[in-house]
């Protein structure tokens, strides 16, 4: 029996620890699986940990309110006042998200682990998670390999996948109407991300700010994403630059301009785009200092469970469809994960119908208004440099454009004298397609509002309206940067 748990979490990153440490404060005996070092838990490939780090307070808060976990200045990094998203031509800037930090990622990984460990979670590093053991349509341990590339097998009542947008284990689910098991390409964006310390010629709070985390908007050197700078504790002028990008407005956009740009060389333009830095040297502690992976920028999956089968954080592609942050869900929903896997192996039930509760709350807290911020991400990508500057300055509000990042959805202000001051057709048309996105998300909210509190709640149908609507989105308004 010593290879037989409650939980298995696979995967020690963010959602992972936090599932792990949380499930064994309900007094469930606990195995926490990484392919990591165990001084490196979490690191998501060679490159790194590779993000742009920022999460709000709130998130942090509520995992010290839920599991008593305190942090330091040493994890928690800089300190910020917000985000700011800028134009195209930076003469508009909307501020959104609030106060938050930009993490010391190793560190606040090392901490999450030590909490777990701490919580009487059993911890083995450098496996290597291959497969989900499946009997009788249940998922009931996984296997892989260990550090000897010897083959081993793990069973549990829960199984919680945290193993990221690449995970074995989600896609080698059976097929079911519940989870998809891949993510399309355009759901995907692909993140270059470079920590430096640098010398400022001349202070210009358009491209770095101390106080602020900024997003640089630009369909030409960033086509379907934006460009970011964050500031950086632990050294003065500390930045985490970076970009992401979308394969299709990529595409696109070479075509247009006759180019043959990637990633790679879009990330190299963006860092010399930023005319106040210069002495560039690359921070590369830890062997983090650059990187590049993909993200989820999709509604998070209809369903995060099945039999026996949970998933947290990016697993399911839970990052924010706007602005690809993937730290505040993966925080929540690791914390929440864990609660129910305990509730429901205590109840005798890890059924989909046992754990789907973890699915209800989920929606509640964080997962019914990303529907409704992929739709408005869909159309925000079919937008040039031109509409974006014109779009920026007169369609939306500082406070509309705060409630859209936040998922909600604005009632649009002078609609008639916004109708006015959009001169020329394509301005026009950029306007009446907000409209029409706003209309979407508010039915996408709805939808989402009525989300099924049992998986014999007409789930599969309910799940048909949310793809009818999202695919209806994405037929209107295709990738068009340039």
């Amino acid at each position: 029996m010593e290879n037989h748990y409650d939980v298995i979490v696979a995967g020690a990153g963010l959602a992972g620890t936090l599932a792990a440490a949380s499930a064994a404060r309900k007094g469930m005996k606990v195995l926490l699986l990484d392919k990591n070092k165990e001084s490196e838990p979490g690191k998501k490939t060679n490159w790194g940990w590779v993000c742009g780090d920022a999460v709000a307070d709130s998130h942090i808060q509520f995992i010290r309110k839920k599991l008593g976990i305190e942090f330091t200045k040493e994890e928690l990094g800089q300190p910020v006042e917000g985000v700011v998203a800028l134009s195209p031509d930076l003469k508009s800037r909307f501020m959104f998200d609030g106060k938050g930090y930009v993490l010391e990622r190793p560190k606040f990984e090392a901490k999450l682990l030590d909490f777990a460990r701490k919580s009487g979670v059993h911890f083995i590093p450098e496996f290597d998670v291959e497969n989900p053991v499946i009997e009788k349509d249940y998922i009931v341990g996984v296997s892989g390999k260990d550090k000897t590339m010897k083959h081993m097998e793990f069973r549990a009542k829960v199984i919680i996948d945290c193993l990221g947008v690449a995970t074995n284990l989600r896609r080698k689910l059976p097929d079911n109407p519940y989870i998809d098991k891949t993510v399309d390409i355009d759901d995907m964006e692909s993140t270059g991300r470079y920590i430096y310390e640098v010398e400022i010629e001349k202070e210009d709070l358009n491209y770095y700010d101390p106080k602020i985390a900024l997003i640089h908007l630009n369909q030409v050197i960033a086509p379907g994403g934006y460009g970011w700078v964050f500031p950086k504790a632990g050294g003065k002028n500390r930045i985490n630059i970076g970009i992401g990008t979308q394969k299709s407005s990529i595409e696109a956009r070479n075509k247009a301009l006759g180019k043959k740009d990637t990633l790679h060389s879009l990330m190299d333009e963006y860092v010399k785009s930023i005319p106040i830095i210069k002495s560039v040297k690359l921070d590369n502690s830890d062997n983090n200092g650059k990187g590049y992976w993909s993200v989820a920028v999709r509604r998070q999956m209809e369903s995060l469970v099945y039999n026996g089968y949970m998933g947290a954080g990016d697993s399911m592609a839970m990052p924010n469809p706007i602005s690809a942050g993937g730290i505040g869900p993966a925080l929540i929903s690791g914390v929440i994960a864990g609660e129910h896997a305990a509730n429901a192996v205590k109840a005798g039930d890890v059924s989909i119908k046992g754990l789907w509760p973890y699915n209800f709350e989920f929606n509640e807290m964080y997962g019914k208004k990303t529907a409704c911020m992929e739709a408005f991400r869909t159309y925000m990508q079919s937008l040039n440099n031109d509409l974006l500057n014109f779009g920026m300055k007169n369609f939306l509000t500082s406070k509309e454009a705060q409630e859209v990042a936040y998922g909600m959805t604005p009632e649009l202000g002078a609609i008639s004298k916004l109708k006015l001051a959009a001169k020329g057709l394509s301005n026009i048309e950029a306007f009446m397609d907000l409209v029409w996105v706003i209309n979407k998300m508010k039915t996408l909210n709805s939808i989402y509002e009525k989300y099924p509190r049992s998986p014999d709640d007409n789930f599969v149908e309910w799940k048909q309206s949310v793809k009818r609507e999202i695919e209806e989105t994405q037929a209107k308004f295709k990738p068009h940067p340039i």
